[in-house]
């Protein structure tokens, strides 16, 4: 029987290793894309605290200012008094402004694409989804359709920097993690190969089960002091062994972006509506829509203790002011509240707790943080790097292996035409 599995394993791997590897490695560099990205741009990020914050308006007429053709469609206000605002110019899609400055692919997870960090304006609008659950929603600022996202410091109205994710070495790496090709095609090779790794790592396992209690103790020890081909074989087994059901989890959530089928069968096992609820409208009326400010004032009083709060003001004369709120005890930094308000009077339209959504949403909101490693904060992230690494190496010592056991079939094949020609 494990010669049908370890055929499976072989040939699968020769298929897609390559692929595989490509996956593995950029995946592993942008588990701390976010926190690269600050620390590569720090001067956008952060300032230093004053003693009062000016005017929203203020900021975005700094925007303006040193843009006249920008078009300003949110604004990002951390609690924290050392991060500067995020002003999401317009340019994108339906998914909204704002793709957000901390790593701005995550654009569409809940239903559809993206995974990054994101952090615009109308960050859960994109991360959560407004659509179907597998289809590609394009929007946002800083994205691969939207415009930049501009930073200002809170204190003094300078404007610090943008960013556009595309123009980003970030946005590479996602491009070779998401598709290889940046098409298409390319999405479909990484999904099916995706697909292949889960086989090959489920006949990985059944491989690697021991007959005896010795044997068990060798395949979990690495030899360190072995020749080349003893540690190579124990790389690939003993490793393996140890980030296979890491591996097999992150490829798993990894289907969410690969197939609409995949997303379907969330919303399918867990019984709940797939398409989410289109945001409400108010009647229009007569006055001037409330700004930034006065919006502002309204969510602090309404929500006080806040992480961050997400402002999107309307396009259309019926419809609503959009706010997103992240809890401090938030289960993921995807895991925002929402608030609607009527944009002539400030009135709350509608309110949407995280915790309110179907149970479909919810579980599909989680595969981002789980498939990056951020589901625990830090050590989840360092294991991710590890594992993702580690991942990268195996369809390499795995071609060893092959190869070292073909050499070994020549020689034993050269002994026994020996021992069988006449002397």
């Amino acid at each position: 029987m494990k010669v049908f599995f370890r055929t499976i394993h072989l040939y699968l791997s020769l298929v897609s290793g390559l692929v595989i590897a490509v996956v593995c490695f950029t995946g592993g560099v942008l588990v701390f894309e976010k926190e690269l990205e600050q620390a590569l741009h720090r001067e956008r990020y952060f300032v230093a605290p004053g003693s009062q914050r000016l005017p929203l308006q203020q900021l975005v007429q700094a925007v303006q200012t040193n843009d006249p053709k920008a078009k300003v469609a949110g604004v990002k206000v951390y609690t924290d008094p050392a991060r500067s605002v995020e002003v999401s110019l317009a340019g994108g899609g339906p998914g909204g402004p704002g793709k957000g400055a901390e790593g701005g692919r995550e654009g569409r997870a809940a239903g559809g694409e993206g995974h990054g960090q994101a952090s615009g304006a109308g960050e859960h609008q994109r991360a959560e989804g407004r659509g179907t659950g597998g289809k590609e929603g394009k929007g946002g600022s800083g994205g691969e359709r939207g415009g930049p996202t501009v930073f200002v410091n809170p204190y003094t109205g300078a404007v610090l920097g943008q960013y556009v994710y595309r123009d980003t070495f970030f946005f590479k790496m996602f491009s070779l993690h998401r598709g290889i090709l940046g098409s298409a095609v390319g999405k479909m090779i990484v999904g099916v190969s995706t697909l292949f790794f889960l086989v090959i790592l489920a006949t990985g396992i059944v491989l690697w089960w021991p007959a005896t209690r010795k044997a068990m103790q060798q395949r979990l020890t690495v030899k360190w002091g072995a020749g080349w081909k003893r540690l190579n074989h124990d790389f690939h087994i003993v490793l393996g062994f140890y980030s296979a059901l890491f591996l097999f989890v992150f490829a798993f959530t990894g289907l969410a972006w690969s197939f609409e089928w995949f997303n379907k069968g969330i919303y399918w096992v867990t019984n709940s509506p797939m398409q989410r609820p289109e945001p409400p409208t108010a009647a229009p009326a007569p006055g001037a829509t409330l700004g930034f400010d006065q919006v502002y004032s309204l969510i602090k009083q309404r929500v006080p203790d806040a992480v961050s709060y997400a402002i999107q003001l309307p396009k259309e004369p019926t419809a609503t002011i959009r706010v997103a709120t992240l809890s401090p005890d938030a289960v993921h930094e995807n895991a925002s509240d929402e608030l609607y308000l009527d944009q002539h009077s400030g009135e709350i339209v509608k309110q949407q707790a995280y915790a309110d959504r179907n149970l479909g949403m919810r579980v599909r909101s989680t595969f981002k943080p789980v498939h990056t490693g951020a589901i625990f904060g830090l050590p989840s992230k360092i294991i991710a790097v590890i594992v993702c690494l580690l991942g990268t190496t195996f369809p390499i010592t795995g071609l060893f292996l092959w190869l070292n056991r073909l050499k070994k079939g020549k020689k034993k094949q050269q002994k026994k035409l020996a021992v069988a020609l006449p002397q």
